[in-house]
């Protein structure tokens, strides 16, 4: 086996001994043998622009949810417990990657790098969690709206929101913290332990993989599935009604014009979900498959290829909140509420109506 195959320079297997390494000789092949200057501060610049917009984003989504009573549905309740999650994806886990993935190396220490690493999947599989809990909720509610109510109570949501902490948290400290995930894997005492590389046994990679991605996938995608055609199906009946009422003399028509708004409210809110699936897949499908496909191969992947698509992962945590400010009207004015600073105005109300088109010209 190759060092490349180990996420390491395939160079510097001829310059160092791993058993021998000590922290000392890491921390100054770090910063005497990694890229070029140029190239480095590229990176970090390109890094952090990432990492703000992935707090901020996260946070802004936070702040409105939880001032602005108008958005605080059972919904925006998962979204809430998503924005954090991938708040704090952007403020404890993507600085660290950041400085492993620029330097080329781990400066942090031993415990810190298995802390970090539980950190990382604890988080990145509640955000993942997160999107197939607001997909289950938008399922009941555009497919049986006449038990959402009952399905979506708020004690019903908050043991939702349990489960998406707990379940990740079980999979990450435990196993990783014991070194389960990495229980004989003949590479592992050779690597020393600055070197923070996660690599996984072929049982942790298939089962946590499972439970982390492969079922919510499924979930969304069976969830979603079931929402396009009730959406296709609740458009051919407005069709229908446009043609049975054109004829009339506007007999109740202000009945038809409120079913025709719910019906395009709950057909966009199911287009912009579906965005955010497809998001999700394109930018996380790629990791989970190389995850689970790594230790068939003897972990022959290269650490480069890792790296671009672990980073592909975060930035899923960075679009969440940018898709719906575009795609949601109440989330997007309350953006610009909080960013122009007008919630701190006495004028301004938690219990505004976020929705009116008056207050937002940009609105189509």
């Amino acid at each position: 086996m190759d060092n490349s195959s180990l996420g390491w320079p395939e160079d510097l297997g001829r310059d160092f001994n791993f058993s021998s390494l000590l922290h000392d000789d890491l921390v100054e092949f770090c910063t005497t043998s990694s890229r070029h200057q140029v190239s480095r501060v590229t990176l970090y610049a390109f890094f952090t622009m990432g990492i703000v917009c992935t707090v901020v984003g996260n946070f802004l989504v936070v702040l409105a949810i939880a001032y602005f009573k108008q958005l605080q549905s059972p919904t925006n309740s998962f979204v809430m417990s998503l924005a954090v999650a991938d708040c704090l994806v952007g403020l404890v886990v993507m600085p660290y990657s950041m400085v492993r993935t620029v330097e080329g190396c781990w400066l942090f220490g031993a415990l810190f790098c298995q802390i970090h690493s539980s950190l990382d999947v604890m988080l990145c599989t509640a955000s993942i969690f997160h999107l197939s809990c607001i997909a289950f909720d938008r399922y009941y509610a555009v497919c049986n709206p006449l038990v959402y109510h009952q399905k979506m109570s708020h004690g019903r949501v908050a043991l939702l929101i349990v489960v998406c902490w707990a379940i990740p948290l079980f999979i990450s400290f435990g196993p990783i913290m014991l070194g389960l995930h990495k229980a004989g894997v003949d590479v592992a005492p050779l690597l020393p332990d600055d070197a923070c590389i996660f690599l996984v046994n072929r049982v942790y990679a298939v089962m946590a993989s499972l439970v982390a991605f492969y079922l919510p996938m499924g979930v969304m995608l069976v969830a979603y599935w079931k929402i396009y055609k009730a959406a296709k199906r609740q458009a051919m009946q407005i069709s229908a009604m446009e043609s049975q009422f054109s004829s009339g003399v506007g007999k109740d028509s202000s009945k038809k014009q409120r079913h025709r708004n719910a019906m395009r409210r709950e057909r966009k809110a199911a287009k912009t979900l579906g965005i955010i699936m497809g998001v999700f897949l394109l930018f996380w499908l790629p990791f989970f498959t190389l995850n689970i496909v790594d230790p068939f191969i003897n972990y022959a992947t290269a650490g480069e290829v890792w790296e671009v698509f672990l980073w592909l992962g975060y930035i899923n945590s960075s679009l969440n909140p940018f898709l719906y400010g575009l795609f949601n009207r109440s989330f997007r004015r309350a953006f610009m509420m909080i960013m122009g600073c007008r919630i701190c105005l006495q004028s301004s109300s938690s219990g505004m109506d976020l929705s009116k088109e008056g207050n937002e010209r940009t609105d189509n």
